[in-house]
């Protein structure tokens, strides 16, 4: 038996008897989310939020919110008169975009994140590359922790998934937080019924 058959072999009988993974008890039996905890959070660690009756209502903000905006994507169809749908597009062809519209499939409430996968992302880089991230989400569809969370996107199929939570951050640059520094510079989110 040469030396590396000798280390596998002994690898291999150190192993420790095999368990079966712990239930994890329910923290709480409520299914839906709390919005209004949700948009407290969400307010908190900088983003935007309105809470909003239709897409009209959400279009309408926009123009005005974002008068100044030259480029605006997105792969919803329902903003197709408002912004350029992008599908299938070269990441490099991105850069210059000012807001990214996209629906989110999940909100959770313990910390503001939400679900987007790329059933609503064709081009992985569409909600970094943005200066403006703007994602709507369904009050219905927001959970109050990442368990529950969890639950739901494990049974789903999807080849890529991100959750997000706010503008992008950090705070390494002279210990202050600076907004925007390796992503959106904001997040604002519109809350349907």
């Amino acid at each position: 038996m040469n030396s590396r058959e000798s280390i596998l072999k002994a690898v291999k009988n150190a192993q420790p008897q095999q368990l079966p993974l712990p239930d994890i008890a329910k923290f709480n039996k409520q299914e839906k989310g709390d919005t209004a905890r949700f948009i407290e959070v969400l307010q908190k660690i900088g983003g935007d939020v309105f809470k909003v009756n239709d897409i009209f209502e959400i279009k309408q903000i926009l123009l005005n919110s974002f008068s100044n905006a030259e480029r605006i994507i997105t792969n919803s169809p329902l903003f197709v008169d408002i912004a350029e749908i992008v599908v299938n597009q070269d990441a490099h062809s991105l850069q210059n975009t000012d807001i990214t519209i996209l629906v989110a499939q999940l909100g959770v409430e313990e910390n503001s994140s939400v679900w987007v996968t790329d059933k609503n992302i064709e081009v992985r880089v569409v909600p970094f590359i943005c200066q403006q991230l703007v994602l709507i989400i369904s009050a219905t569809k927001i959970v109050q922790n990442m368990h529950q969370a969890y639950e739901i996107i494990g049974k789903d199929d999807y080849g890529f998934g991100v959750f997000i939570a706010g503008p992008s951050k950090t705070a390494d640059i002279e210990q202050s937080l600076v907004l925007g520094a390796h992503g959106p510079k904001s997040m604002t989110l519109f809350l349907l019924p």
